[in-house]
């Protein structure tokens, strides 16, 4: 039981394998959002990792939540890992936007 403003990391009693290159983002679930005023925060499982996946949960409702065995909290999105080549320069080229950022484009 997660109580109002508080969060706790619960273990999911799942245990991947992932393939190599690949690794598996935690991410939120809209129903539970938008019903409980709960959220999932971000993690990474790596693809060598075999233990017990663990999702933290925020509660940022009024009320105490309860995860119960078997509720759908979070899911899990593998994605694959690139890795570019990395070069380390003196400057990089200039841009219209520049170094400008969170809201400097105007865009809403």
């Amino acid at each position: 039981t997660i109580s109002p403003m508080e969060k706790a990391l619960v273990k999911m009693d799942i245990q991947i394998a992932l393939s190599s290159r690949y690794y598996g983002r935690v991410a939120p679930r809209s129903g539970l959002a938008a019903k409980h005023v709960v959220d999932v925060g971000a993690g990474v499982t790596d693809e060598d990792y075999r233990g017990n996946i663990g999702v933290v949960v925020f509660n940022f409702g009024k009320e105490k939540f309860e995860v119960k065995k078997g509720d759908r909290i979070a899911q899990l999105i593998c994605e694959r890992i690139f890795y570019p080549e990395i070069e380390e320069v003196q400057a990089l080229d200039d841009t219209e936007r520049g170094s400008g950022g969170f809201g400097s484009t105007g865009k809403n």
